[in-house]
């Protein structure tokens, strides 16, 4: 009986145990948990929209021409006796090319000048018979025949003493035609023959080019060149498209090719940068200019194949992005040419744009201006050896 009345206590003890702990957990279930605190505000780049140059081109193969290039032909036949240059090297005007053998000139022109001498000698002596005839007919020793015959001889004797100083200047000119000299400064291009080798005048000697002032032809398509004048800029690239020389067109040629519909335009400069004639080089025209929004292509967000730029705007005191449709033009080197959607001054995102939802808040980090690259629209269309290849504007 003494066990269970001590019991007793130690139940009444458990049951408020449990009791405590039911109550315990009733008010924790009744509690609600703590909301999460918003994301600070992404920080990105913006650039801001400002009207820049966009320019309507055309990219063409041209050929580059020297505007006084020549194959050095001799005046005379004989042989090769001597060689004065190399090829490639820098030659004056009048200067000495190549000999030919003068052996044969030079007894044609010893010869001449022996025959001039002959007939002045000759000339004078028939001065002296004239005189003395005329002498003997005042004193009436001489008839009036003699004396006409007399004339006569010393008038025909003049017209051989002439036509012998003829004869030795002609032969001289040619005996000069056999040193073959440079007709104005310029490059030496490749020495045609050798020593000994004999000659002629339809032989080619060498080449002579003058690569100070140079001609680029290009050959564009007959609609594009309805838009040029002659002070349309054409411009000289290298094989990066990096811009070595630029120059007014000063000619457009008044027919286009039948066979391939192409206008030969031209254009000269001074070379200043090594290059060579006949060598084919890039060449860009611009057609016109214009001024005009870019949009970096890297600032161009597509869904469905629709175009939209993230606008940062100012709206309820926070600075969100808008995510706005815009119609693009021309890809140039780096941007879009914008032909709707955006306006002067708007400030578009330009980093962070897959984090970036429409309405989200962000905080501007840079700004920069969106006139960096000047958009150029090209045709792609060259003119090659033998035909052309044409790409899409």
């Amino acid at each position: 009986m003494r066990l269970v009345k001590e019991g007793r206590p130690l139940k009444a003890m458990m049951m408020g145990v449990w009791g405590a702990a039911l109550l315990l957990g009733a008010s924790a279930c009744g509690s609600k948990p703590a909301a999460k605190a918003a994301p600070p505000p992404r920080e990105i780049d913006v650039v801001q929209l400002v009207p820049g140059e966009v320019r309507d081109t055309g990219e063409y193969l041209g050929t580059l021409m020297s505007r006084q290039s020549i194959t050095v032909l001799p005046q005379v036949a004989g042989y090769v006796r001597h060689i004065h240059v190399k090829p490639g090297q820098k030659v004056e005007q009048g200067a000495p090319l190549l000999d030919v053998d003068s052996r044969e000139a030079s007894a044609a022109l010893d010869s001449a000048r022996a025959q001039r001498t002959s007939s002045e000698v000759n000339l004078e002596q028939s001065r002296r018979t004239r005189a003395r005839i005329e002498s003997l007919y005042k004193e009436g020793l001489a008839s009036a025949q003699e004396l006409e015959q007399a004339r006569a001889q010393v008038d025909a004797l003049e017209a051989s003493t002439r036509a012998a100083a003829a004869q030795e200047t002609q032969r001289a000119v040619q005996l000069q035609f056999l040193t073959v000299r440079a007709p104005f400064s310029g490059t030496v291009g490749d020495v045609l023959v050798r020593l000994g080798d004999f000659v002629g005048a339809t032989t080619p000697l060498t080449s002579i080019a003058q690569a100070d002032v140079l001609e680029v032809s290009v050959a564009v398509p007959s609609e594009r060149a309805r838009s040029l004048r002659l002070d349309t800029p054409l411009e000289v690239l290298d094989s990066q498209g990096k811009l070595l020389l630029t120059s007014p067109v000063f000619f457009v040629a008044p027919l286009a090719d039948p066979r391939t519909q192409l206008v030969e335009v031209k254009a000269a400069f001074r070379n200043t940068v090594g290059l060579r004639p006949s060598e084919l080089v890039r060449s860009r025209l611009i057609y016109a200019t214009r001024e005009a929004l870019q949009l970096p292509a890297l600032a161009v967000v597509r869904q469905s194949g629709q175009p939209f730029a993230l606008v940062v705007t100012d709206k309820e005191g926070k600075t969100v992005v808008e995510r706005r449709p815009v119609q693009l033009g021309t890809l140039g080197a780096m941007s879009y040419v914008v032909e709707g959607g955006l306006n002067v001054g708007d400030r578009v995102a330009v980093s962070s744009l897959q984090a970036l939802r429409d309405g989200a808040a962000v905080k501007v980090k840079q700004v920069t201006a969106s006139v960096a690259p000047t958009t150029v629209k090209a045709d792609k269309e060259v003119r090659a050896s033998g035909g052309t290849a044409g790409g899409s504007r």
